[in-house]
């Protein structure tokens, strides 16, 4: 049997650490084979891929040391940091409510049933070890982590030296750039050089294609620019209408403390996906953190 097409097969079935010894041994013969070095890189880079959309947990030092919220004093039910708890509701005693007083209904955020750190001096303390400027917190230590584990898990040093890496010459490839960029985002969670790697494919591309707009959003959002997030996120809507960049637009807003812009975002992407299961749990999501208060909200509106 031909060993590529092993590894291929090796890596639809998600056995992500055969296809990677296939492909290792295939190089090792070798090291032009184009096809080889492709399919390792997308099969390292889904041993450690983590779907950015549904994990964004906030510990305490996103919420003593966040700068990006809107209004100090919001207006009842337009933030996510002071849910409205006077409107009347659900009686709180009807079901079981977390420690943080909202009620247990499925929907949760990952995260927010989660322990949280022991105190404030140890976020404050915490060294500013993570790839940006920012104290390392719930997230970007945990991207740290898995850089790190990439790296301990190859004995023999990183599968790609990107600093030797010409970017210029792959981000004009666009059947390798996509991989590529995959692999520096997530495996070896290197945001500067995927931003790099990004900005260049978008301008090979000339400026057509929404997957390097997606992907500049994501450097923007790790590195905590949310507004350029946002401006790459609606350009990209504008060249083409998926799923992914609607769910990362409300992440945005969410992050920006503007649940009202997120619930919209959300329910412009329903119009275009009817049902769309990811789009209707981040609505509940948003209601959970509100604690129904949107319920409420709407129904003033309305009348």
């Amino acid at each position: 049997m031909d060993p590529l097409f092993l590894a291929y097969s090796y890596f639809r079935r998600r056995k992500f650490k055969e296809s990677v010894d296939i492909c290792t041994k295939i190089l090792a013969k070798n090291p032009y084979d184009q096809a080889a070095w492709l399919l390792k890189t997308r099969a390292l880079t889904s041993q450690v891929y983590v779907d950015e959309v549904e994990v964004d947990e906030e510990g305490i030092a996103e919420l003593l040391l966040d700068d990006n919220v809107i209004a100090n004093v919001a207006r009842p039910g337009t933030s996510l940091r002071k849910p409205d708890t006077t409107h009347e509701g659900p009686s709180q005693a009807v079901r079981p409510t977390s420690q943080g007083g909202r009620p247990l209904s499925g929907f949760v955020r990952p995260g927010t049933q989660s322990g949280r750190p022991g105190t404030v001096e140890q976020a404050l303390r915490t060294p500013r070890t993570a790839h940006t400027a920012r104290p390392v917190t719930s997230a970007s230590g945990r991207f740290v982590r898995l850089g790190t584990a990439s790296m301990l898990s190859n004995p023999d040093g990183p599968f790609i030296n990107i600093a030797r890496l010409n970017l210029n010459k792959y981000a004009a490839r666009s059947n390798l750039a996509k991989g590529l960029f995959e692999y520096i985002f997530h495996h070896e969670n290197d945001v500067r050089n995927a931003l790099e790697l990004a900005a260049l494919a978008t301008e090979a591309s000339q400026f057509n294609d929404w997957y390097w707009k997606v992907a500049l959003a994501k450097c923007y959002y790790r590195l905590g620019m949310y507004r350029d997030a946002e401006k790459q996120l609606r350009s990209s809507l504008k060249t083409d209408e998926v799923i992914d960049a609607y769910l990362y637009l409300a992440k945005v807003y969410c992050r920006l403390d503007q649940p009202l812009a997120a619930i919209e975002v959300y329910q412009q992407a329903l119009n275009q996906f009817p049902g769309e299961t990811a789009l209707l749990i981040g609505i509940a999501r948003i209601h959970e953190v509100l604690d129904f208060v949107f319920i409420e909200y709407h129904r003033l509106q309305k009348e």
